[in-house]
């Protein structure tokens, strides 16, 4: 057989997928690990995506997708964030992780580095790789509201430095970054020349404040903004994002697409279009679910004295295991308690401590994987006492 690629074997695999799978084999396992909205895709949007498929909607699109998402992606922008942009500078991608990917494809040569949190969302190293770059980790720590400081970006920026990947809100931290934090960022990147890749899939799912967008820095020319229809209308499978970026890059990204996927499906477009386009009390709705959850999980920790970073977005809780190695930790949660969580170090060294609760998931089966959560930690302290 003739060998397989090394930039392919030597990716590391995610471990969020590797304790899915573990606990998709118990049949009664509390499953807190994966972040997949707990709704199923509201039904005007399902209904939307059925008349297209019997409207013909099944064959290729423009590989930047249809001019009528495109354009109701603009709308959605302008609604949102009182930002006005040509339907040219939007590229349908498939899913979020399609944009991000072909994004790094376009900002990077083979060789060059690439700046990603730690901790951070675990795709995003293998991305990198994927590209043939190399990732380098940019600290996030507790001290500071797991914000980025530009003084480390500074002693991490080398020759070859490209681009920076920057997620608000925050997977797995639920941060979301400041008006003045975006701001600083953007100054700091321009004045290295490097791209930012803002991953901003999560920007509707808020508790506390408002999102701050990298769009109203859209000033910048290194600047490719990533969204997606997943998280926000419980469209996972659909698997449509897009991506906003000066007008070469968009061009160049939809050329790369027609060699990875060609184009998003039509029938997802159209569903797509009509989530946008649609009502968004849907999108309230699920928010408020995800918050209360948020709420009662913190209950529960503050009960039992258990650490963990407040989420103000996103719909995960990032929470202080105490532990030596957090996969070994998760590993027995899920043997011994029937809870599934995703262990912290595959977000990264920094998270070698930590797990991380989804909290997209029915309030009852949360509270109790969150309370077996809790009394894990505590027997453990009780054990390196």
């Amino acid at each position: 057989m003739p060998s397989i690629s090394r930039l392919t074997a030597d990716i590391p695999r995610s471990g969020i997928r590797a304790i899915m799978e573990r606990a998709m084999e118990i049949p009664d396992a509390i499953r807190l690990e994966v972040g997949e909205p707990m709704f199923p895709t509201p039904p005007h949007i399902v209904e939307a995506a059925v008349e297209a498929a019997r409207a013909g909607y099944t064959r290729y699109t423009a590989n930047a997708g249809m001019s009528s998402l495109r354009e109701a992606v603009a709308l959605r922008l302008r609604r949102e964030y009182a930002v006005d942009l040509p339907t040219e500078r939007i590229c349908i991608s498939v899913g979020g992780v399609g944009a991000i990917a072909t994004a790094l494809r376009v900002a990077t040569e083979l060789g060059d580095e690439v700046l990603i949190p730690d901790p951070g969302w675990p795709t995003y190293e293998m991305t990198v790789a994927g590209v043939g770059a190399l990732s380098r980790r940019y600290p996030l720590y507790p001290a500071n509201g797991f914000l980025p400081l530009v003084g480390d970006l500074d002693r991490l920026v080398g020759p070859k430095t490209r681009a920076i990947i920057i997620n608000s809100p925050s997977n797995p931290l639920g941060t979301v970054l400041p008006p003045q934090a975006v701001r600083e960022l953007v100054a700091w990147a321009s004045r290295r020349d490097l791209f930012i890749i803002a991953d901003e899939v999560y920007d509707s799912i808020v508790f506390d404040g408002a999102h701050a967008t990298f769009l109203a820095q859209d000033g910048y020319d290194g600047l490719i903004v990533v969204f997606a229809v997943s998280k926000t209308y419980a469209m996972t499978g659909w698997r449509i994002g897009y991506a906003v970026a000066p007008l070469e890059v968009s061009a160049q990204m939809a050329k790369m697409q027609e060699a990875s996927v060609a184009c998003a499906p039509g029938v997802s477009q159209k569903a797509a279009e009509a989530a946008l386009r649609g009502p968004q009390d849907c999108v309230h709705s699920m928010c408020l679910a995800y918050r209360r959850n948020r709420d009662a999980a913190m209950e529960i920790l503050d009960r039992h004295g258990i650490r963990y970073q407040r989420p103000s977005g996103a719909f995960y809780l990032w929470v202080e295991a105490g532990c030596p190695g957090s996969k070994a930790f998760a590993d027995n949660l899920l043997s011994t308690r029937g809870v599934a969580v995703a262990p912290g170090e595959t977000f990264g060294p920094a998270g070698r401590q930590y797990v991380r609760v989804s909290l997209a998931s029915p309030e009852a089966a949360l509270r109790e994987g969150v309370n077996r959560l809790a009394e894990a930690i505590q027997a453990d302290r009780r054990l390196q006492q």
